[in-house]
């Protein structure tokens, strides 16, 4: 594992002690931040997704806002407007809330559609255009938002076009009770995430982002990619796939997980793992599939099962 290997290791450790028992879920988020990608959080309220983002922010030096989505959220408290400035008798444009590092959007399907579709520029593009003006924003820019279970109060689904720009979905789910156990030792006049220092700069981030490019994938292995991407889009229990975006999504985590691990080549174990992260919000389940109870887990794990795995455990 190499140096900066380390210390993204180190990323993980540090999080994990502000958030316990949740190290997989930890380091498929960061793995998410280095591929440069944004993450879904799928959960109930209350386990620790504000202090995920605020942990990132600190160890990574990211410059960090929060916007809690409600009905009442305009469009214009994220891109920005304009008011008059009498001392100055002009216009003067006050920057939203989107302009920062990384972006935690809490309870974004609580919000409108209009709303939440005016994160879609700055999520596809890393821009956001107000009154006519296109504005990019910093680098990077990562969203990590949250949403309720569908069904709960106020809630309503994400359009599919906004679902498909996050590159994972995952839950963090309740803490074990070993873990429950060292969350409540650690209830002080302090918060932990409070001590946090940064470990990786924005600097350093956008390099490591740009070495996980070239981490090499086999024309085998992107085969093999492609084909369960692909499975998706016939399977019975589906009536909606994943689409190419969830592609390029599993390249780029695939690259990172491999990065990760000290390698710079990509292996099929590390597309497969990858998989369900990339997948599981952008599938749809057909009518009889939802009669039948069938998840999109188990429908995942039908899909992993039916694509040959290429025999490929090194580079060549």
């Amino acid at each position: 594992m190499n140096n900066d290997a380390q210390r993204a290791a180190e990323v993980v450790r540090q999080v994990g002690g502000v958030l316990f028992g949740k190290e997989r879920e930890i380091r498929e988020v960061l793995l998410a931040i280095l591929a440069n990608g944004h993450i879904l959080l799928e959960d109930i309220p209350g386990v620790g997704k504000t202090t995920l983002a605020m942990a990132f922010s600190r160890t990574l030096d990211l410059d960090y806002r929060r916007v809690q989505f409600t009905p009442d959220v305009l469009p214009s408290d994220l891109t920005g407007f304009s008011i008059y400035r009498r001392e100055q008798e002009a216009f003067v444009y006050q920057p939203g809330i989107v302009f920062c590092n990384l972006l935690l959007a809490d309870e974004l399907n609580r919000t409108s559609p209009k709303t939440q579709s005016a994160l879609l520029e700055a999520m596809q593009e890393g821009q956001v255009t107000a009154e006519g003006v296109t504005r990019k924003l910093p680098a990077p820019f990562l969203v990590i938002a949250t949403q309720n279970p569908f069904g709960s109060a106020g809630t309503q689904p994400l359009p599919e076009s906004e679902a498909d720009r996050f590159t994972v979905s995952l839950s963090l789910g309740y803490p074990d009770l070993d873990s429950e156990i060292s969350m409540a030792r650690a209830v002080g006049l302090t918060r932990p995430v409070d001590y946090l220092r940064p470990i990786l700069s924005r600097d350093e981030l956008a390099a490591i982002q740009a070495d996980i490019h070239e981490v090499y994938m086999h024309e085998k292995v992107y085969r093999y990619l492609a084909e369960l991407v692909r499975a998706t889009r016939n399977h019975v229990s589906l009536s909606r796939g994943a689409g190419p975006r969830a592609t390029i999504a599993l390249v780029k985590l695939a690259k990172a997980a491999a990065w990760y691990e000290g390698r710079d080549f990509v292996t099929p174990s590390d597309v497969l793992g990858q998989f369900p992260y990339v997948a599981a919000h952008r599938l749809t389940l057909s009518p009889d599939a939802v009669a039948r109870h069938i998840t999109v887990e188990e429908t995942l794990r039908q899909i992993a099962g039916s694509v040959r795995k290429p025999p490929i455990e090194a580079r060549p």
